[in-house]
C-alpha cells in the first residue's frame, strides 16, 4: 500500500479479523484430524462497515495415525473416505490460508491476524497444533488472542449458539447446511459484522 494503512488497520489496533471454522474428527487438537477448513477475510467498506471479505475453503485429509471419533462424523456428516471430498493434505490446506491471509496484511497494512470465531479457543487451538505439526512458519494469527462470537452475541443477544443469535439479528440461517464448515464461517463472518457495525453505529450516535 506504499507506506499507506487502510482504515481497517486502525479499527483494531492493527489486527486483521480474520474468520475460521474447522470441522474435525474430535476436541483433540494434537491427535485428531483437522477435516474442514475455512476462513473469511474481514474488510471494510468506504463507510467504515464491516463486511465479510475473501472466502476461503477446502476440504481436508486426516494426517497419517489421526483419530476420528465416529460421533464427529455422524455429527457433521462428513466422510472422509469419499474421494468426491477432493480433499488436499492438511499442510497445503492451511499453508495456502496462511498466504491468502499474510498477503491481506501487506494489502492493509494491519501487523497481524486476529482469529475470530465461534468458540474461538478450539479453533485457533487447531489452526496452532496443525501449524507445529506441519512445521508452518509465519503463522499470521495472534498465538493467543481471539474475537469470539459466542461473548459478542451473549453481550449482543443474551444467546450463545449461532443459529439462534442469527436469528435474533435478522440473519437467515438453515440447519440444514449447519456443520459444514464453509457455511457456518459465512455465518459466523456475518454476526461478527452485525454486532460491530451495530455497536460502531450506537458510539456515532452517542457522540
Amino acid at each position: 500500500m506504499n507506506g499507506e494503512k487502510s482504515p481497517i488497520a486502525h479499527r483494531f489496533r492493527g489486527y486483521l479479523p480474520v474468520v475460521v471454522d474447522l470441522e474435525t474428527g474430535g476436541f483433540n487438537a494434537r491427535t485428531d484430524a483437522l477435516l474442514e477448513l475455512a476462513a473469511v477475510i474481514i474488510h471494510m467498506e468506504d463507510d467504515g462497515r464491516l463486511a465479510p471479505g475473501k472466502q476461503i475453503f477446502y476440504n481436508v485429509e486426516p494426517f497419517e495415525g489421526a483419530n476420528i471419533e465416529q460421533a464427529s462424523l455422524d455429527f457433521t456428516g462428513i466422510d472422509p473416505q469419499n474421494p468426491l471430498r477432493g480433499a488436499v493434505d492438511e499442510k497445503e490446506a492451511l499453508a495456502e490460508t496462511f498466504r491468502e491471509i499474510r498477503a491481506e496484511l501487506r494489502h492493509t497494512g494491519c501487523h497481524r491476524a486476529i482469529l475470530v470465531a465461534h468458540n474461538a479457543a478450539f479453533d485457533l487451538g487447531f489452526v496452532n497444533a496443525t501449524a507445529d505439526r506441519n512445521n508452518l512458519k509465519r503463522n499470521p494469527f495472534h498465538p493467543f488472542s481471539t474475537l469470539d462470537t459466542v461473548s459478542l452475541a451473549a453481550l449482543a443477544f443474551g444467546q450463545t449458539v449461532l443459529a439462534r443469535a442469527c436469528a435474533s439479528a435478522g440473519i437467515e440461517f438453515s440447519a440444514d447446511e449447519a456443520h459444514s464448515a464453509n457455511y457456518d464461517c459465512d455465518k459466523t463472518a456475518e454476526i461478527f459484522c452485525h454486532i460491530m457495525n451495530r455497536w460502531q453505529a450506537l458510539q456515532e450516535a452517542e457522540r
